[in-house]
């Protein structure tokens, strides 16, 4: 047993249910004060992210669960509800993906502005055309509303504020807006956005708080990104936005259901990745080692 491991006297079983960093399940493996399990009825931790959904039921096929451990920030995958009943802890790590989300957010506003998807499939497809290419901006032509200021959020914010964008942001549950211009309300934000991108967390309030409404009072022409929830967004509207060419480009990078049960539209300025936004080396590993350590803080807490 490793050194300052009392607070456990029999091995914990963990049932792993989604696929997390090599290390993170080598370092489980070789700690005493854990055994990995392969059966959930046998487990007191189970492991798992977000496109794993913990229901009721699978709680109740786990007589034996103390803790979840979530590799993700959002926990809206799971029952907490019923978790709560059952007295069952959940740790989960906000903010250790929010660095490859907003990376990716970015990719997202050069790909729709500067076209690159259209001037793609038109090379491939043998047409060399570059003559309007001066109608194109660049990014701090561009006015930025955030929806959500939280760890991803700032980021974004950072990272745009490099290339001169104007920002701004809404979100009345913080104070303080990081040098971020600070928006009232959201019809304010989304009236004064020639890109809006969404980064809230799921919740009652958050569940298709972007629907055909709210698409109506953006500007023509904006660009839409949602790298939160897919509920986050009324998506059949977003893209009917697009058909109307209300948009200029529709960036996603998560939907409702996932994976989408229907083929998407063949837009070029449709941009979709499959729930990929916070998935990097860099993010995988770190998310690993935290969550190592929330697992052990929290016995050693309860010991």
């Amino acid at each position: 047993m490793q050194s300052g491991s009392q607070f456990i006297v029999a091995a914990k079983k963990v049932f792993i249910a989604a696929q997390l960093d090599p290390r993170f399940t080598a370092r489980m493996a070789n700690d005493a004060r854990f055994a990995l399990v392969e059966e959930l009825a046998e487990a007191e931790v189970l492991v798992t992210r977000a496109h794993v959904r913990v229901t009721r039921a699978m709680l109740a096929a786990a007589p034996r669960l103390e803790l979840i451990a979530q590799g993700t920030s959002g926990t809206d995958n799971i029952d907490a509800a019923a978790a709560r009943e059952r007295g069952i802890a959940i740790v989960s790590l906000p903010g250790e993906n929010a660095n490859a989300v907003a990376e990716l957010v970015i990719g997202f506003m050069l790909m729709m502005t500067r076209t690159i998807p259209r001037y793609t499939e038109e090379l491939r497809s043998g047409t060399f055309a570059r003559d309007d290419c001066a109608t194109r901006h660049e990014l701090r032509y561009y006015r930025l509303g955030i929806v959500g200021l939280g760890e991803v959020g700032r980021r974004v914010a950072r990272l745009a504020g490099a290339f001169g964008v104007r920002v701004s942001a809404y979100d009345p549950y913080i104070r303080e807006f990081h040098g971020t211009t600070r928006v009232e309300s959201l019809d304010a934000l989304l009236a004064s956005s020639d890109i809006l991108t969404l980064h809230v967390p799921l919740t009652n309030e958050t569940r298709h708080m972007i629907a055909a409404p709210q698409i109506a009072r953006l500007p023509p022409g904006a660009f839409l990104i949602n790298a939160a929830r897919g509920e986050v967004l009324d998506q059949p509207a977003a893209l009917a936005a697009l058909a109307a060419n209300h948009f200029g480009g529709l960036a996603l990078d998560v939907f409702d259901p996932e994976p989408p049960p229907a083929p998407l539209p063949h837009d070029p300025r449709l941009v979709v990745t499959p729930h990929v936004a916070g998935c990097s080396h860099e993010c995988k590993a770190a998310i690993g080692e935290r969550l190592y350590e929330k697992i052990v803080g929290f016995y050693a807490r309860t010991s």
